[in-house]
C-alpha cells in the first residue's frame, strides 16, 4: 500500500473503530474498559503497514577504499 493511503485512512479507521467499541458498549456486550486496548493494536497495525509501503531510504555511493592520502602516495 501506498504510504499516503495509509496516513490518510489512519484517522477514518480509528475514529470508526472508536464508535464501534462505544457502541458495544452501550450496547452491554462489554465494557469500553475491556475493549479500548483495540484501538492500541489496530493504530500499531496501520503504522506496520505505513512504514512496510514506505521507500527505502536512498542509498549513497560506496566509498572506495584509499591505500593513502588523496592524490597518490606521498613521500
Amino acid at each position: 500500500m501506498n504510504r499516503n493511503f495509509v496516513q490518510a485512512i489512519r484517522g477514518p479507521i480509528m475514529l470508526i473503530a472508536l464508535g464501534a467499541l462505544v457502541a458495544i458498549d452501550y450496547a452491554g456486550v462489554y465494557g469500553f474498559w475491556r475493549t479500548w486496548p483495540i484501538l492500541i493494536i489496530l493504530f500499531g497495525l496501520l503504522k506496520l503497514l505505513e512504514h512496510s509501503g514506505a521507500k527505502p531510504p536512498a542509498s549513497y555511493p560506496a566509498e572506495h577504499p584509499v591505500d593513502g592520502p588523496p592524490g597518490g602516495n606521498v613521500i
